[in-house]
């Protein structure tokens, strides 16, 4: 806990940028989640005692999920597979938009407190920004169309849209800040590190890079969480909610 603090001390403006990425992205989901609300003519506490306990509950086990990361070897070694997002997901579904972003940050929290951050938060604000993008698109447009059909159509919309962000903010963001962080290399001299994974990157293309690593790691992750989410929530449900 002191290096933790320690290390958010050092790096306040970056964290306090961080914070405010996720208050933003918790309100949206909030207004989604009201919109929702009064479409379906319902209406749900943002912070009932249940709804907590099972964020907490989620939080947790994301947490733990995200340690248990598989490398896999047509990737590069900074690329990994974990299934984080499926906690996030089932508790989105079962709780709203708003549920699904806390829960996607406090994971976050969850896994700092068992490893330190190792690229000065840089790898965990991917890793909430990459995870948004597929349960706040997922579960937003569940919320609206609690069916089956509604249930399958914005699980895919997610995946494609974490597949398409993923891709997009490795190449403007994150794998020029690692290539910094790591060697002060550029962006070019990175990707070429990987050519004996696949030649193809042998260019230097940021783009070429994204296309053969980034996406199809992000597809691979965003289909393995949907297509359980699919098999479990159902079963799931009456038990969240307690029916």
């Amino acid at each position: 806990m002191k290096e933790f603090l320690q290390t958010v001390k050092a790096n306040s403006a970056y964290v306090a940028g961080f914070v405010g990425i996720v208050i933003a992205i918790f309100v949206l989901s909030v207004i989604i989640e009201k919109l929702a609300q009064k479409k379906n003519k319902t209406e749900e506490k943002l912070l009932s005692t249940r709804r907590v306990v099972m964020v907490g509950m989620f939080s947790a086990l994301a947490g733990v999920l995200m340690l248990l990361e598989i490398e896999l070897p047509f990737l590069p070694n900074f690329y990994k597979l974990d299934f984080s997002e499926l906690p996030v997901l089932i508790c989105g579904f079962a709780f709203g938009p708003s549920a699904a972003v806390l829960t996607e940050f406090i994971k976050i929290l969850v896994k700092l407190m068992f490893k330190p951050t190792s690229t000065v938060f840089v790898g965990e604000l991917a890793n909430f920004a990459v995870g948004c993008s597929l349960v706040l698109p997922a579960t937003a447009i569940y919320s609206f169309k609690k069916t089956k059909a509604g249930a399958l159509v914005s699980l895919i919309v997610g995946v494609l849209v974490m597949t398409v962000f993923g891709s997009f903010f490795n190449a403007v963001y994150l794998l020029p800040v690692f290539a910094a962080m790591f060697g002060g290399m550029s962006v070019t001299d990175l990707v070429k590190n990987y050519t004996e994974i696949n030649p193809l990157v042998s260019n230097g293309s940021v783009l070429t890079f994204v296309v053969i690593f980034t996406a199809p790691l992000n597809l691979i992750k965003g289909s393995a969480d949907a297509l359980i989410t699919m098999l479990v929530y159902k079963k799931l449900s009456p038990i969240l909610k307690g029916k």
